[in-house]
């Protein structure tokens, strides 16, 4: 069970509906803090209107009071009018309120325009964290307003910041159109860089260009996700608006490089000299890797040379390139010379340098140098890595050692290194052509772990061989495991393992292999039509499964118990428990015997259903028939009576098995431990870990993470930490699970400190928060009134892609609201 559904209380919705609720006429508050229309009398001039206005919205807080009395008297048009004249006296965090006060409680639909100019309050104000919020919610269409035409929202919402530059808000206009680039092109990148492209149009068809700085930021993501022709446009019609610096040239020949566009990058470089725009090493790297790229070695040289001669200094990139590029060539001499100038400077070659060197030895078969290079480098504590011993191994094998490529392979199996499906291919060939078939499967599982497909070639030299040697289990093994990884085997592959199957007169494993041939009109048998029925059931599709049960009663094939057990588990899985009750009744009216599977999966449907009554029922049934019980029934059971705090009978059940010899198993004792959190026992939760570890069942991160959940629910922190010294101490490490639990214990204790180090700990140790995560620790700090550290998490999920839910926004806007907030922010 996933702990991490309970840590978040559900989200208040954050908008109401848009038509106007009753609550916004109710009686006006005694002696407002100025003269305000009555309840039912609306503004009698626009001067009125003005002061209203003003009055509401330059207080350093919100009144509602006066909001629920001028808000059912005011148009979008007449709000905008009037906003837009007293933009520079209103307290932005007043109107920011005042605006989700507005539209949340009221309905109100304020204007594009009237959005833009509080973004531009709140910017002006140093107030960019809600301001970007704002933006993200606007764009999401996450805020009632009306656009003309949703699907160009980018451009409307441009054209509203591109007219506060013509009213003389220049400086305004472009940090909010920065802003807009920005979040286009992190918080959106998912949809691609065509919005941000298009608002980059549309504002410079205008006059109006983002800073040098986000100019830069926009080529750069552009060149990232390899939108190199959209960049070379967007470069040039940058060169109209603002005047380049040099991250902008370097980030632009770098572009023009990678797209193979060198005599551009070159002219470019010698344009910025003419411009007084001096290169750096950046400019120097990205030009001299281009034309290496390239082939263009002696260009490269001189403009290393240049780069020399104008004072800027070469770095280790720049000599790892220039032999990067000497290696390709084969010229292994210069390429020497120039590790020796490396060296020389003063330079300790990295990974990179080496494993050019390595490999380029390699591809040439001279596995001597090539080995003498790796003693070298770890002669200065440099380790090989994966792409050193990829490299050796082809080596290796372009010289016929194999039996080396063969050691150094399983050394890459052992340290966890990523391997070329290459290297895989070429040993496993080796290994099948000198009959060697279990290693060659092996090495062949070890692929399709990696995602690596082999080839048809391979495929069916090994199927082949293995099904020679008697080994037929194998075969289809594999040929099922090519199929559950979605690679599938082509008809050569097939037929060979056919041929296999048939050849020893395994004809029922020969069939089941028949299924891809369905649409070849081939007569299929009952093992067929139950591997298909059971892929159908296992990805949600029951309803197809049911038609294969009809075309198999057709084909004169009864379906069996196997047949019905898939059916029924298939309709647990997606919650049609009346449906699965009426198969479990056809089945047996069919004279056809139930088996202990049967019983399992109706009693985990009824379980999973919350009918514990019907599975008591159903395992009291189970104990009369002369049927061998398993852990797998018990423990569904016991899951299901912990799950809903009832550990009396979880026990009672825990005892029973063991009195009918079946030994609990560490699912058994997982349910147990966390039914025992959930009521707040914890010594009996740990009673039961000492007791596993007497069974001889080893405690794993579930067991612990349950234990961890019981005692941040008691906020005994300093328990939680002795559980991870003694996780330590087994080598049972903390899953993203686990820390997302601490942290949220942490975050309700009020220690942020240790909730955001347990953040960082986790990203340091390779695992990656989710959004239940980070939603966990923005409320902790919202709730600690800490709304900008909210906000930098918020920015931060952002960079990395995740997106953020409506527990997200609702968090930030709470948090926002909180009167702690402004003194924080201030």
């Amino acid at each position: 069970m996933d702990l991490r559904i309970t840590l978040l209380p559900k989200p208040t919705p954050i908008f109401c509906p848009i038509a106007r609720p009753l609550t916004c006429v109710t009686s006006a508050a005694p002696h407002p803090p100025s003269p305000l229309p009555s309840q039912n009398q609306p503004p009698s001039s626009d001067h009125a209107l003005l002061k209203s206005v003003t009055s509401i919205l330059s207080n350093p807080s919100l009144d509602s009071t006066q909001c629920k009395q001028l808000i059912p008297h005011l148009s979008p048009h007449q709000f905008d009018s009037v906003f837009f004249s007293v933009r520079r006296n209103v307290n932005p965090k007043t109107a920011l309120n005042f605006f989700y006060f507005a539209s949340d409680s009221c309905g109100f639909r304020f204007t594009l325009r009237s959005y833009c100019v509080l973004m531009r309050s709140l910017i002006v104000s140093g107030f960019v964290s809600p301001a970007r919020l704002l933006l993200i919610r606007l764009i999401d269409r996450k805020l009632p307003v009306l656009f003309g035409d949703p699907k160009n929202r980018h451009i409307e919402i441009a054209s509203a910041m591109a007219d506060l530059n013509e009213v003389g808000e220049s400086g305004v206009a472009v940090a909010a159109v920065d802003l807009l680039i920005h979040v286009y092109c992190t918080q959106f990148r998912n949809v691609g860089f065509r919005n941000a492209i298009g608002v980059f149009r549309f504002l410079a068809n205008k006059g109006v260009f983002p800073t040098v700085k986000t100019c830069t930021f926009l080529l750069s993501s552009l060149v990232k996700a390899n939108e190199l022709e959209k960049s070379y446009w967007v470069f040039e019609t940058m060169r109209q608006g603002v005047s380049p610096d040099v991250y902008l040239f370097s980030t632009a020949i770098n572009a023009f490089c990678k797209g193979g566009k060198v005599e551009d990058a070159i002219q470019l470089f010698f344009d910025m000299e003419k411009l007084g725009v001096s290169p750096n090493v950046v400019t120097y790297n990205n030009l001299i890797h281009g034309l290496c790229k390239h082939g263009n070695l002696d260009e490269a040289f001189r403009f290393k040379e240049k780069m020399v001669k104008d004072g800027v200094n070469a770095t280790l990139i720049t000599y790892s390139v220039l032999i990067n590029g000497l290696m390709k060539l084969e010229k292994f001499n210069e390429a020497n010379s120039v590790l020796k100038e490396t060296l020389e400077k003063g330079f300790t070659p990295n990974e990179v340098v080496y494993n050019t060197l390595i490999d380029g030895y390699c591809k040439m078969g001279n596995l001597g140098d090539a080995l003498r290079i790796r003693g070298d480098m770890v002669s200065k504590g440099i380790n090989p890595n994966s792409v050193t011993l990829n490299s050796i191994i082809q080596g290796f094998c372009k010289i016929g050692q194999m039996e080396q490529a063969e050691c150094i392979l399983e050394e890459m199996l052992s340290r966890g290194f990523s391997i070329n499906p290459g290297a895989f291919t070429t040993i496993i060939h080796w290994l099948c052509m000198n009959s060697r078939f279990e290693s060659a499967l092996r090495f062949l599982r070890e692929m399709l772990l990696r995602n690596m497909r082999p080839n048809d070639g391979l495929l069916t030299t090994l199927v082949g061989g293995l099904c020679k040697e008697g080994k037929h289990s194998d075969a289809v093994e594999l040929w099922f495991r090519l199929l559950e990884k979605g690679f599938g085997a082509n008809l050569v592959t097939t037929n060979a393992l056919i041929h296999g199957l048939c050849k020893t007169g395994n004809m029922q494993e020969a069939v089941r292999l028949l299924k891809k041939m369905l649409e070849r009109g081939f007569v299929l048998d009952k093992i067929t039509y139950n591997t298909l029925i059971s892929g159908c059931c296992k990805e949600g599709k029951v309803e197809e499964g049911f038609k294969l049960r009809g075309e198999m009663v057709k084909q004169g094939i009864e379906p069996d118990t196997f047949t019905y057990n898939l059916l029924i588990h298939g309709m647990c899985r997606i919650g049609k428990l009346d449906e699965a009750v009426n198969l479990w009744n056809e089945c047996k009216s069919r004279d056809l015997v139930p088996n202990v599977y049967t019983y399992g999966v109706m009693i985990d449907g009824y379980c999973k259903a919350d009918k514990i009554e019907e599975g008591e029922k159903l395992f009291t049934e189970l104990l009369t028939q002369n049927l061998e019980l398993n852990s797998v029934v018990y423990n569904t059971l016991i899951r299901a009576y912990c799950r809903n705090g009832n550990t009396v009978e979880a026990f009672k059940l825990h005892d029973d098995m063991r009195s009918k010899g079946i030994p609990p198993t560490t699912a058994t004792y997982s349910s147990l431990i966390h039914g025992m959190c959930n009521i707040g026992r914890m010594e009996d939760a740990k009673c039961l870990i000492d007791e596993m570890r007497k069974e001889g069942l080893l405690p794993n991160v579930v067991c612990y993470t349950a234990l961890i959940g019981g005692y941040c629910k008691l906020g005994q922190m300093d328990k939680v930490v002795n559980v991870l010294q003694e996780m330590s101490s087994y080598d049972i490490h903390p899953n993203k699970i686990t820390y997302t639990v601490m942290i949220d214990g942490y975050s309700k204790s009020g220690d942020m400190k240790t909730a955001a180090k347990l953040l960082h700990e986790m990203v340091g140790k390779g695992i990656v928060p989710d959004t239940v995560t980070y939603n966990v620790l923005t409320n902790g700090f919202c709730k600690e009134g800490k709304i900008e550290e909210g906000f930098k998490i918020c920015d931060y999920m952002s960079q990395e892609g995740l997106p953020l839910d409506e527990i997200t926004y609702t968090t930030l806007v709470h948090g926002w609201q909180q009167p702690s907030a402004l003194t924080n922010q201030e």
